[in-house]
């Protein structure tokens, strides 16, 4: 029996097995701590690891930074490829509107960080500029 036939043959199958086989963990295991640490939803609530899952539902994943809605399209027992797994679920269009603007938002917070460390004579300066701060707000406490 190939991939394809066993993916029509299913009708439901448990959370975990098909979030490793639609390639969003690498391991069941990956997947299963996923689940029982609340990152996977499903109508808003959080699953359990024995969820029996059919097609038409609608899932959300947490992944790091990224939340994706994922309605699911198809089920598949075996693990295939990146294109194979592409095929078992399609994420919504708001949540990839969603996905698309916190990543840029995350990207502009970047842009103010330094584009290199302080050098020895740039921390001396910081020293100097907090030491003599400091002193002047501990002076202006004194008269309290």
């Amino acid at each position: 029996m190939d991939a394809q036939s066993s993916r029509n043959a299913v009708q439901s199958m448990r959370i975990d097995k098909w979030l490793w086989a639609a390639r969003f963990f690498k391991t069941r295991s990956i997947a299963k701590e996923a689940i029982e640490g609340g990152k996977v939803h499903y109508d808003g609530d959080r699953v359990k690891v024995s969820k029996e899952v059919r097609v038409g539902m609608e899932l959300t994943i947490r992944q790091g930074f990224d939340e994706k809605t994922v309605v699911i399209k198809a089920l598949s027992e075996v693990r295939g490829g990146a294109p194979q797994a592409q095929l078992l679920y399609e994420e919504t269009p708001h949540s990839v509107t969603k996905r698309e603007f916190y990543s840029s938002q995350r990207k502009l917070a970047n842009l103010a960080r330094p584009d290199h460390r302080p050098s020895k004579r740039d921390r001396r300066h910081i020293h100097q500029f907090k030491q003599e701060n400091s002193m002047s707000y501990s002076s202006d406490d004194e008269g309290y």
